[in-house]
């Protein structure tokens, strides 16, 4: 088992082209990290580093104890299961899984034993004899996976091996995949572009833009407490709504105001010292669908914090409704009860949840508080 450590890692190509900047992670043993952003981000390309199959440009990547920028892929003790699997189609499923062991001359007898062993961890006996292309794409990614647990290597890379499948299929393999983590015990490095997959699977997510790492939490604090824009936009579906307002201090508290709104932020938010060097200039405003309401009670809960808005049009996702709204000057998502009455042209109140309020810094796009 191993850790990894990431120090000032740089990847430029010709012409001068950075596609990851001075890249810091420390990845601990047996951790679950996922490597997250848009495309073109880098996350792969960071990925591809720590396997070997692209050069460091500048700074050092430790494996345990080991610096090995200059050690070849095959002898960094790294398993890669790749998005287009990379099966051989003229060979069976056992084959393909033994394929790794035989070039290293392991004795036969070992390698059934790790094929077999591998293949009753994935509930793919029974597919040991047939070849790649009379597999599902379910089934065709536990071989890739198989091929890479036979291995017993210290770091798997994973790199977005579910975005070809169909949605019910990527949702089985996510709870597969976490549950193949537990059983092996060892440590994943997962790229996606899909931020549900990364808030569900992962240990520690790594959000990614530009080649730079935006931030490195848990899940649950990159949701809370996201460190900028991006961050905020970027995790959560739909994505944050974000409004531009006036951070002001009347008599009777601290408000947010445009020329379509005036809420009034809850004590505990409107005390932070954070805020003190703000007053009287504009910030950008964060709230998430889901902490916008548009019934009686909430209103009379967060009344401080109502706004009015014209609903453009509404969307039933049986368990919910995402309501589309004209409101402050821009066009904002709430995520409400499906019992919601609301429709097409109706104007409409809804409120904040004034703790779920988050505040970023206008010009550097920054969290001021959360």
């Amino acid at each position: 088992m191993a850790s990894l450590s990431l120090r000032n890692i740089y990847k430029v190509y010709e012409g001068n082209v950075t596609a990851v900047k001075d890249c810091n992670l420390e990845i601990e043993d047996k951790e679950f990290i996922v490597l997250v952003g848009p495309s073109g981000c880098g996350k792969s390309t960071t990925l591809r580093m720590i396997a070997g199959l692209e050069e460091i440009s500048k700074g050092e990547l430790y494996i345990g104890d080991k610096l090995v920028n200059s050690i070849a892929p095959k002898d960094r003790d790294i398993a890669m299961v790749f998005q287009n699997y990379a099966l051989y189609p003229h060979m069976t499923v056992f084959d393909n899984m033994a394929f790794g062991l035989k070039l290293r001359k392991v004795p036969k007898a070992v390698i059934k034993q790790k094929v077999q062993e591998a293949a009753k961890i994935l509930d793919i006996e029974h597919l040991l004899e047939r070849k790649p292309k009379a597999l599902s794409g379910g089934q065709r990614q536990r071989v890739a996976l198989g091929r890479a647990i036979v291995r017993n290597p210290k770091v798997f890379l994973l790199d977005e091996p579910l975005s070809n499948l169909d949605a019910k299929l990527r949702v089985q393999m996510r709870s597969e995949i976490s549950k193949l983590h537990k059983k092996l015990q060892t440590t994943f490095i997962y790229v996606t572009h899909d931020q549900t997959e990364a808030m569900t699977m992962g240990s520690k997510i790594v959000v990614m833009k530009d080649g730079v790492v935006q931030q490195v939490a848990s899940p649950v604090d990159i949701y809370n407490e996201p460190c900028n824009v991006f961050v905020a936009g970027f995790i959560g579906s739909p994505q944050m709504n974000f409004i531009n307002a006036t951070l002001t201090k009347k008599q009777d508290g601290v408000y947010l105001v445009n020329d379509k709104m005036s809420i009034k932020l809850p004590e505990g938010k409107a005390n932070r010292q954070e805020l003190n060097e703000y007053f009287d200039k504009e910030v950008i405003i964060g709230i998430r669908p889901e902490n916008i309401y548009d019934d009686q009670n909430h209103i009379s809960t967060f009344g401080d914090c109502k706004v009015t808005a014209t609903v453009t049009h509404t969307e039933l996702m049986g368990a919910e409704t995402y309501l589309f709204l004209d409101a402050c000057d821009t066009q904002i998502v709430a995520r409400v009860n499906p019992r919601t009455t609301a429709k097409t042209d109706d104007v409409i109140d809804v409120v904040f949840e004034g703790n779920k309020i988050h505040i970023f810094d206008k010009e550097t796009e920054m969290s001021i508080i959360s």
